[in-house]
């Protein structure tokens, strides 16, 4: 059985990924595995009975949280139910610690397929391209990472937007895509933006088409402005996924500048996949 793992702050954003990954899963014939994190403070090294009192605090503050988990996790069931979506397996865990090494032990340990995870309107963006949580999450682990914006709501996958610059490792990114995308039954469009400047030969594309099936389609267009391009692709498309290989951090800054996050925040509302290079 496929694993979805599910880390949640137990906010209205994460709630509306939650329902994205019981209805990803119910697809997939998935379970999903919830995770909380919490994090200890620092305490002040100087006070006097730092052990004994550290010791108090945390065991309060474990306390604290396990009492929260526990209320909150009814509400996951509640709303699992109210989707009718109750008959998807749940399990819930609760750690202690840094929350993208939780999620990359847990996604080599329990062999996770999937991470999903919400975003949080234009903080969020901001946070999801250059910050240290979900963009963290993209890079330092080998699952797919699915991160679904706060306006998003789940459809069922039919078409894939897939950005390519036709280089030799995106090939087995595509391959392993296409196999995604077959259990959807779902259509890759793959999508060039050319530059002024750079030249890709009819052959290379021709060969491309030539090395995959007919669920795939790719699309060319000539434009300085990429991020622009996907955004206006993703759109007139109707795109339900919007798919990137990450060669390496440096891409989603080079990718998704500073001036662009505000749009994304607001007007790009397709969930986002992240591919591994292997």
């Amino acid at each position: 059985m496929k694993k979805i793992l599910f880390p949640t702050d137990f906010s209205e954003s994460a709630n509306n990924a939650f329902v994205y990954a019981l209805k990803l899963a119910d697809s997939l014939k998935a379970e999903i595995i919830t995770l909380h994190v919490y994090e200890y403070p620092i305490l002040d090294a100087n006070y006097v009975e730092v052990p004994l009192y550290q010791a108090e605090v945390y065991q309060s503050l474990e306390l604290a949280n396990f009492e929260n988990y526990k209320s909150q996790v009814p509400a996951l069931h509640q709303i699992a139910h109210a989707n009718g979506l109750g008959h998807v397996p749940l399990n819930n865990v609760l750690l202690e610690g840094d929350l993208v090494q939780n999620i990359a032990t847990l996604v080599e340990k329990d062999n996770i397929d999937y991470v999903v995870m919400g975003t949080h309107g234009a903080t969020g963006f901001t946070e999801f391209f250059f910050g240290t949580t979900t963009a963290d999450v993209m890079t330092e682990t080998s699952a797919f990472v699915l991160a679904i914006p706060d306006e998003s709501k789940y459809q069922d996958i039919r078409k894939i937007g897939y950005a390519i610059s036709y280089k030799q490792d995106e090939r087995e990114a595509l391959k392993r895509l296409l196999a995604l995308a077959d259990t959807w039954g779902a259509v890759v469009e793959c999508l060039h933006v050319q530059t002024e400047g750079e030249t890709i030969g009819a052959e290379t594309v021709a060969a491309w088409k030539a090395g995959f099936g007919n669920n795939v389609n790719f699309h060319t267009l000539v434009s300085n402005d990429i991020e622009e391009s996907i955004i206006d692709f993703t759109e007139a498309h109707r795109i339900d996924l919007v798919a990137l290989l990450n060669h390496k951090r440096g891409f989603w800054e080079s990718l998704f500048h500073t001036s662009l996050t505000k749009k994304l925040a607001f007007h790009l509302k397709t969930p986002l996949l992240a591919l591994h290079k292997r």
